[in-house]
């Protein structure tokens, strides 16, 4: 592929246009051994040897990396407060990066990081219906019911309801919590104070099509429980790498790049 010289080096993170321009005409810049005199000059992204201020810039097209997103930071490329999921990118040759998509603030798991907008656009539009798998700790007893209740679509809000989405019982702990009991003027011989009630917490996976705002956490909502750990595991063709830890990441394997594609 030919790009301008300025093109090159702006997009492989030398500086601005107007940086890399200034440096061109400094004499900073070589091509093939010869420096280069003009900005606008084309030069072959494969082929030629480009030696920026002392050293060699290797040309990076598009990048892809698998995220695993700690909670506690942002799904954005900049932000004046918090840190975000690009600031945990170390390794990267371009400087245009952003994710695909976003995962709440306190959501762990499953990012892709790439600067390829036309896989983003593909992978993240509704009518692509992609599938996201997210692992969930729920305070609440998770019931069939709640699986045929999904399986329908949930009224979360918006104007329509949810597409239909697929909801797995992993496990179910149930505990008994006693309550008191609110004066009874009806049946003056009650004695008990206290009655019981069952609750608990609920594990389980749910794959959804969309990518609504707070979607999983509203969806638990509708159903009078509560998400109180989610963690996307899958998005289309790609897996969480089990080895990566929260705020560690890799390279795609051109496999990956390929299923995805």
């Amino acid at each position: 592929m030919k790009l301008r010289l300025d093109k090159y080096l702006t997009e492989m993170g030398c500086g601005t246009r107007s940086q890399v321009k200034k440096e061109i005409l400094k004499g900073s810049v070589s091509v093939n051994g010869e420096i280069a005199k003009k900005a606008e000059r084309k030069v072959d992204t494969e082929k030629d040897e480009i030696i920026f201020k002392g050293e060699k810039i290797f040309y990076a097209g598009y990048e892809y990396f698998m995220l695993n997103k700690p909670a506690g930071v942002v799904s954005a490329t900049e932000d004046k407060k918090e840190r975000t999921v690009i600031d945990l990118i170390k390794e990267s040759k371009r400087k245009d990066l952003f994710p695909a998509g976003r995962l709440d603030k306190d959501t762990e798991g499953l990012l892709l990081i790439t600067n390829d907008g036309q896989l983003a656009h593909r992978l993240l539009s509704p009518k692509k219906h992609v599938d996201k798998i997210y692992y969930a700790k729920i305070k609440g007893i998770v019931t069939e019911e709640d699986v045929r209740l999904f399986e329908k679509g949930v009224h979360i809000g918006d104007e329509k309801p949810t597409m239909p989405a697929a909801l797995e019982i992993l496990s179910v702990q149930k505990e008994r919590r006693k309550e008191k009991i609110k004066e009874q003027k009806i049946l003056p011989e009650t004695k008990n104070e206290t009655d019981e009630k069952e609750d608990g917490y609920s594990e389980i996976y749910l794959t959804i099509k969309e990518g609504r705002f707070h979607q999983v956490k509203r969806m638990f909502r509708a159903v009078g429980k509560e998400v109180v750990y989610l963690k996307r595991i899958q998005f289309g063709t790609l897996t969480l790498d089990p080895s990566l830890k929260p705020g560690q990441y890799r390279k795609l394997t051109e496999e990956e790049v390929e299923q995805l594609c």
